[in-house]
């Protein structure tokens, strides 16, 4: 048997004593750890700020202007600045609304800026096509895809892409690597969203430090690039409301790649009348399918012989007959275009012809005709080497430098920028003092 101490059961004052000790000591430490200091903004106060739209204008663009570091000195200066802890929501679908010559140029502008700033990388070029559209979303930036690409180009060191004037659309891409990306192009445009990126407006590769990565919060990473938007309520997605605004521009610098943007820029935006006999576009796309595959290739066909075939077989280059009129160039492309939704011809003169893929600026410059259209988009048009074969309508000649036309004047020197370090060339010359001559002694 156990004896029950009476004398065993805690007063009820010192109850009391533990509540306080474990209950309000340490809610009287909390209060006092999460007081606002004197002069700081509380919390919610800065919430409510950053969804009230402030009434000064949107924040300037800055021309890229990068300090002079080197390139290890510059990865040590971005991996010391944080990444920003507020939420990193996804950028809403951009779906495209214009006319189809706008989306076939839109699109041509959005994969050149892809290919050019990311390579022919499908998770970097989706990032590059997320900031793009973040943009034409912007009010701080210019209202259409090919307008906020090419934003600055006309300035040696004020454009927002580098790609636009830094002498890299010298450059000819493979037909496959063209073609990948202006498929993620027209995914992007018609409502895919690369999320890890954001409402991110401005991103730079990890070894240079531009002058408004300081003002920016850095949102995330993809690969060697950083990502960025704007501070406060600019960089909230109520800043990016701005619907996109019809009339993408023609871009003649990159008409050797696109077909939309070939043409003459003071022309008025539309489609070339269809070039097929036998019906209209729909019904050349309804046609039954040729059978074109790689045992098809040296093979003569509606008179043209095959040179290759780009990936996918929606891309065909040919050399032309010598007996084929170029009137019946058009009617020949039927042959390969019959059945395809989205289909291009490409053709040389007999003697011109490249031997394959890729192609060089060169071989561009020399084509005879080309054929596109996207059955989607209903973009169809003809166009001819009017230097080759002359056309009444100027609207059917490609856009080509004129080799008869004086050579451009060079251009001026670009300004110095400030925190630019340029290095100069020096050259060491051995001078040797000049050989003694013999003077012949004066006549009488």
């Amino acid at each position: 048997m156990t004896d029950a101490n009476p004398t065993s059961q805690p007063h009820r004052s010192m109850w009391l004593l533990w509540l306080v000790l474990f209950v309000g000591l340490p809610a009287m430490v909390s209060a006092w750890e999460a007081r606002v200091p004197p002069g700081r903004p509380r919390p919610e106060a800065v919430a409510a700020a950053r969804l009230t739209r402030p009434a000064t204008p949107p924040p300037a663009v800055a021309p890229v202007e990068v300090y002079a570091l080197e390139r290890d000195q510059a990865r040590a200066f971005n991996a010391a600045i944080p990444f920003s802890r507020l939420p990193n929501p996804a950028a809403r679908p951009f779906l495209f609304s214009g006319s189809p010559i706008d989306l076939a140029r839109a699109t041509d502008c959005l994969a050149a800026a892809q290919l050019y700033e990311a390579g022919d990388d499908a998770v970097g070029e989706r990032a590059v096509a997320q900031v793009v559209l973040n943009r034409v979303r912007h009010p701080a930036f210019p209202k259409t895809v090919c307008g906020v690409v090419f934003q600055g180009q006309e300035r040696a060191t004020g454009c927002q892409f580098t790609f636009t004037c830094d002498g890299a659309l010298a450059r000819t891409p493979t037909q496959a690597a063209w073609e990948r990306a202006r498929d993620i192009a027209r995914a992007a445009l018609a409502g895919k969203v690369y999320k890890p990126v954001g409402y991110a407006t401005h991103y730079h590769t990890d070894w240079v430090v531009p002058y408004w990565s300081g003002s920016l919060d850095k949102i995330t990473s993809v690969g060697t690039h950083l990502f960025f938007r704007w501070r406060g309520w600019w960089g909230t997605p109520p800043a990016f409301r701005r619907a996109g605004e019809s009339g993408e521009p023609l871009v003649q610098r990159i008409a050797r790649l696109s077909a939309a943007h070939q043409g003459d820029p003071d022309a008025p935006a539309g489609l070339s009348p269809p070039a097929l006999t036998g019906g209209t576009l729909a019904d050349l796309a309804a046609r039954p399918q040729q059978a074109i595959g790689a045992d098809s290739l040296g093979r003569t066909m509606a008179g043209v012989r095959l040179i290759a075939i780009a990936p996918g077989a929606r891309s065909f280059l040919v050399e032309l007959g010598r007996a084929i009129s170029p009137d019946s160039w058009p009617t020949m492309a039927q042959t390969f275009c019959a059945g395809r939704p989205e289909c291009r011809i490409m053709a040389w003169r007999a003697g011109t012809a490249p031997g394959g893929l890729p192609l060089s600026g060169d071989q561009m410059e020399s084509m005879a005709f080309a054929y596109i259209h996207n059955s989607a988009t209903g973009l169809q048009r003809s166009l001819w080497n009017c230097f080759q074969t002359p056309r009444g309508n100027k609207d059917e000649c490609m856009l080509q430098r004129n080799p008869r036309a004086a050579a451009p004047p060079p251009p001026a020197a670009a300004p110095e920028l400030a925190g630019v370090r340029r290095k100069e060339r020096f050259e060491v010359v051995k001078i040797a003092p000049p050989s003694p001559t013999v003077t012949a002694p004066a006549q009488p």
